[in-house]
């Protein structure tokens, strides 16, 4: 089996060293630049919705070569969390890194049902594509990565795409496409996840539209490559779920990695996932 759709297990025990870091931005493809060099803008409207802004903040180093992009999808179980939580990546870090970073808020299911979500997340792919040449992004070198329900919506955006739901923001002519996803503590399964419920649309069979937002159930080989990690003492997610999407994308044959951890617990964007995540966008970027 080759690397490119094998399963990757690997168990920690200790958390990874923050120095670590800057050497392994330092020793990708991408070029480690300084503060001063960074354009930080926050609530940038990347799409509307009935008159309403969808916001983001952006970070990138001044560049004369197309950069990377990676577009970070916030966690709180699609009813809560924001852009600047401890799911999201911190996108000044990630433009010291040398990308083109975005963290998005969406509209969380409180104030519009599911899947209003999910299609802000794509608006947002698209966002990027639409305006790649202003940005300075490469197009065909775009990453995402989510956090729990945010590592759900990255993940289903790896296997099923669009889906059936239409296009909504904005951009709706540009292209959706991505290299690869990096999923952190996601849920994959929603019929059996204790708080799978909360996706309910305004309309329609709750449990077929759960059905059809489970990542599991639209894995192919053609899937997107995904980074899944994962810890054993996941209490909001637990490891059964994850390891049910290992299984379907090992079946397919699909481009996949898995880190497991014992003790990591309901994983944010830590240290080691940063350090994991530079790893695969690295391999990524050089196929």
């Amino acid at each position: 089996m080759s690397a490119s759709n094998s399963c990757c297990i690997i168990v920690l025990l200790f958390s990874c060293d923050p120095s670590l870091l800057s050497a392994l931005a330092k020793d990708s493809a991408e070029k480690k630049v300084s503060a001063k060099e960074i354009v930080y803008r926050e609530d940038v409207v990347y799409g509307r919705v009935a008159g309403a802004g969808l916001l983001a903040d952006i970070a990138f180093p001044q560049s004369t070569q197309p950069l990377t992009a990676i577009i970070s999808v916030h966690g709180g179980r699609w009813r809560g969390g924001h852009k600047r939580d401890r799911s999201t990546i911190d996108v000044k870090q990630w433009a010291g890194f040398g990308f083109f970073a975005m963290s998005i808020d969406y509209r969380l299911v409180g104030c519009t049902p599911a899947p209003a979500c999910y299609q802000d997340m794509q608006c947002a792919i698209r966002y990027v594509h639409a305006h790649a040449k202003e940005l300075n992004v490469d197009p065909k070198r775009i990453f995402l990565i989510g956090q729990s329900a945010g590592g759900h919506m990255v993940s289903l955006a790896a296997t099923m795409g669009d889906g059936p739901f239409r296009r909504t923001g904005g951009w709706e002519r540009a292209s959706n496409d991505f290299r690869a996803v990096i999923s952190v503590a996601a849920n994959y399964e929603l019929t059996t996840l204790s708080w799978g419920k909360i996706w309910t649309p305004k309309s329609g069979n709750a449990i077929q539209a759960r059905k059809l937002a489970s990542p599991v159930n639209h894995v192919k080989k053609t899937s997107k490559p995904i980074l899944i990690l994962h810890a054993d003492n996941d209490r909001s997610v637990p490891i059964a779920n994850a390891l049910m999407m290992v299984e379907a994308l090992q079946k397919a044959g699909a481009a996949h990695k898995f880190h497991r951890y014992p003790k990591a617990g309901h994983m944010g964007i830590t240290p080691e996932v940063i350090k994991r995540a530079l790893e695969f966008i690295k391999e990524q970027s050089s196929k």
